[in-house]
């Protein structure tokens, strides 16, 4: 069962399709961890198109479970990389933006 206010904590929750991208599992595997009892699930819409909202805890120990942890622990970890290159890759543009910004600046008070 869930911890009190667990549904309510940021990241604690997630869509099937997003446990797709970050986990890599199917839906099918989804509703056969439901079905088996092991995942608490709720019902939610977005513009009229429906999803399962799972607990991220609970989907990481049936992922850990089922395909092993060594499983689980690979695609955390490439979930990770996404998330650090992604955000080196905005840093730079925001780095070349201050630099450019930097060089008008010097260029203007030499004047």
């Amino acid at each position: 069962m869930a911890e009190y206010g667990e549904w309510n904590r940021k990241g604690a929750a997630l869509s099937d399709v997003t446990a797709k991208k970050e986990y890599g599992v199917s839906r099918d595997f989804i509703i056969e961890g439901i079905r088996a009892g092991k995942l608490e699930w709720r019902e939610g819409a977005i513009w009229g198109n429906p999803y399962i909202r799972l607990l991220r805890s609970q989907l990481e120990k049936y992922i850990a479970a089922k395909l092993g942890k060594q499983y689980l622990a690979q695609v955390k970890g490439q979930t990770e990389l996404r998330q650090v290159k992604k955000e080196i890759s905005e840093l730079k543009k925001r780095l070349d933006t201050l630099q450019n910004r930097k060089t008008e600046l010097e260029a203007r008070l030499k004047k």
